[in-house]
C-alpha cells in the first residue's frame, strides 16, 4: 500500500466519540479564557497597571489559550474527564486570591456586590462572546486538520464515516454557524434600508474568494496527489464550495424571507431534506453512488455528499442567522444577559431531547449527509459552546468589579456600575482597543488564518511521516505549526494590516 493510500486509511471507516467526550472537549476552551482573564485581573492587582508587553501578552495567550487545547487532543485526552476540573479549580483559586486581597477600603459585603454586578451595564455595541466562539472554532478546527494525521490524536475525534459524532465533524457545522452570527443579514441594522439587489450583489461579491480557494485546493490537492478522503466531500468538492454556495444560497433565501423568520425556513428545510431521505432512495444515492457500488462516474455522483450535504448547512446556517439576531438585542445590563444565558441553556436543553428521539425514530447523526439529527446536534453544542463563553464574560466582568481599572482584552467593557460618579462613568468608556491579544488578531484575519492553516497542514504532511511519530516530535511539531500561524497573525494585527480585498 503507497503512502497516500495508508494516510487515506488512517482517517477513514471511523465512528466517532461520545456527546458527553465533546461537551467536556468544548468546555476547556471558555475555562481556559477565564483562566487568562483571572491572571490578567491578579496581575493588575499586584502591579497597578495592565500587561502591556505585546510579547509576554502573546506568549500568556499561546499557553494559556492555545496550549492546552493541543494537549487535549493529544496525549491528555485519555484523562480529559478530569481536565477541565483542574482547570476550574485553578481558576477558582484564582479568583479566591483576587477576592481576599482586593483593596480594604472598596470591600463590601459579597451580597451587596451581587447586586451591583446585576445593576452594572455593559457595552452593548460589542458582543465578545460572538468573536471568542468564532476565533476557538477557528482554532480548534486548524489544531484537528493537522493532529489528525498524527497516531497521537485519538482515532474517535476524527470525522465518523457515515454515522457518528467526531469531534471534527461538529467542528465543520460550528464554521457554518460562526459565519451565519456575523453576516451582513444580522449586523445590518434594522433603520437600515437596502435595495434587496443592492444587498444580493454584495453577497455575489464577497463569496468570490471562497471559490477561488475552492478551485486552488482542488488544483494543488490533484497536483501533487495528496491523500483525500473523498467520502467526506466527494472528488471535487470542498469545504470552501460548501461555504461559498451555502452563503450564497442563504443570501437568496433572506432575500425572500424576513429574517426574523430564518428559524421557520430552517425547521423546513431540515424537515423535508430529512423527510426526502427516509422516502426515497436518496439516503442509498449518497453512501453508495447510483449503481449501489459506490460509482463515482459522472459529476453528481463524483460529489454527491458535498452537494447533498449543502441543504443540511443551510438548515444550519438559517437557524444560526435567528441565532445572530436574538444575541444581537438591546440587552445592555448583566440582569438582561442572565436571563438571555437560561433562555439559552433552556434551549439547548430542549434540542438534546429533541436529538434523542431523533436520533432513536427518525435517523442516527450523520455528517456525511448532513441529515436532521446532524443538525440538531451542531445547533445544540454550539448554543452550549456559546453560554459558556457568555458565562465567562459575566464571570469576568464580576472580577473585575473588585478591582477597579481592571481590564480583560476582548471580554465586555463595563459602561457603567453602581455609585460611580458621571466623571468616573465617562472615563470607564474605552476609545479603541485595549491592546493586542490573539483573540483579536485571529479576529481581523480570520479567512487568512484557517487558509494558512491549510497550507501549512499541507507542507508538515509532505515533510513528515505523521503516522509513525513518535509523542514528543507531535507536540513539538504541532506547537510550532501553531505558533507560527499565531505569530503572523498577531503581527499583522500589530501592524494594524487586515488582507481583505474584497
Amino acid at each position: 500500500m503507497s503512502h497516500k493510500h495508508l494516510k487515506e486509511a488512517f482517517v477513514s471507516n471511523l465512528n466517532g466519540t461520545s456527546l458527553l467526550e465533546i461537551s467536556l472537549g468544548l468546555s476547556l476552551a471558555p475555562l481556559c479564557l477565564l483562566c487568562r482573564g483571572l491572571l490578567l485581573v491578579l496581575y493588575h492587582l499586584h502591579c497597578g497597571k495592565p500587561l502591556s508587553s505585546r510579547k509576554y501578552s502573546l506568549l500568556l495567550d499561546f499557553l494559556v489559550l492555545v496550549s492546552p487545547l493541543v494537549l487535549s487532543c493529544t496525549v491528555l485526552s485519555p484523562v480529559l474527564f478530569v481536565v477541565p476540573a483542574i482547570i476550574a479549580a485553578f481558576c477558582g483559586g484564582i479568583f479566591s486570591k483576587i477576592y481576599s486581597q482586593r483593596k480594604h477600603e472598596g470591600k463590601v459585603l459579597f451580597r451587596q456586590l451581587v447586586r451591583d454586578f446585576q445593576e452594572t451595564y455593559l457595552d452593548q455595541e460589542y458582543i465578545p462572546a460572538i468573536t471568542v466562539f468564532r476565533v476557538f472554532i477557528n482554532v480548534l478546527t486548524s489544531i484537528s486538520i493537522l493532529a489528525v494525521d498524527f497516531p497521537q490524536y485519538p482515532r474517535r475525534y476524527a470525522k465518523a464515516e457515515t454515522y457518528g459524532t467526531g469531534v471534527m465533524d461538529f467542528g465543520v457545522g460550528a464554521f457554518i454557524f460562526g459565519n451565519a452570527l456575523v453576516c451582513p443579514e444580522v449586523r445590518q441594522k434594522s433603520y437600515v434600508t437596502r435595495s434587496k439587489f443592492s444587498s444580493m450583489a454584495r453577497q455575489f461579491f464577497s463569496i468570490w474568494p471562497l471559490f477561488f480557494l475552492g478551485v486552488g485546493r482542488l488544483l494543488s490537492v490533484k497536483s501533487i496527489e495528496y491523500h483525500e478522503h473523498i467520502s467526506e466531500y466527494g472528488v471535487h468538492w470542498n469545504f470552501f464550495f460548501t461555504l461559498a454556495f451555502v452563503r450564497l444560497a442563504a443570501s437568496l433565501l433572506l432575500a425572500m424571507f424576513p429574517k426574523n423568520k430564518s428559524w421557520i425556513v430552517a425547521i423546513n428545510l431540515a424537515a423535508l431534506y430529512q423527510l426526502i431521505l427516509n422516502t426515497t432512495s436518496l439516503k442509498v444515492f449518497i453512501l453508495h453512488g447510483s449503481n449501489g457500488g459506490d460509482s463515482r462516474v459522472g459529476f453528481l455522483n463524483a460529489n454527491r455528499e458535498g452537494l447533498l450535504s449543502l441543504f443540511g448547512y443551510l438548515a444550519i446556517y438559517m437557524a444560526s442567522v435567528q441565532v445572530g439576531l436574538c444575541l444581537l438585542k438591546c440587552r445592555n445590563s448583566v440582569r438582561g444577559w442572565i436571563e438571555a444565558v437560561c433562555f439559552l441553556l433552556l434551549t439547548v436543553l430542549l434540542l438534546f431531547l429533541l436529538l434523542h428521539v431523533s436520533q432513536a425514530y427518525v435517523d442516527p447523526v450523520s455528517r456525511r449527509m448532513a441529515n436532521l439529527s446532524y443538525c440538531i446536534w451542531v445547533l445544540a453544542h454550539c448554543l452550549m459552546f456559546l453560554a459558556c463563553f457568555v458565562v465567562t464574560d459575566l464571570t469576568l466582568v464580576f472580577t473585575k468589579l473588585l478591582v477597579k481599572g481592571a481590564r480583560v482584552p476582548c471580554s465586555w467593557n463595563i459602561i457603567k456600575s453602581p455609585h460611580t460618579s458621571k466623571k468616573q462613568e465617562t472615563e470607564a468608556v474605552p476609545v479603541g482597543g485595549e491592546g493586542v491579544c490573539l483573540i483579536s488578531a485571529i479576529n481581523r484575519n480570520q479567512l487568512l488564518f484557517f487558509l494558512l492553516a491549510n497550507v501549512m497542514t499541507g507542507a508538515v504532511n509532505m515533510l513528515v511521516d505523521t503516522i509513525h511519530s513518535k509523542t514528543a516530535f507531535t507536540l513539538c511539531i504541532l506547537h510550532l505549526y501553531m505558533f507560527f500561524n499565531c505569530l503572523i497573525m498577531f503581527i499583522l494585527h500589530s501592524k494594524n494590516i487586515v488582507l481583505k480585498f474584497w
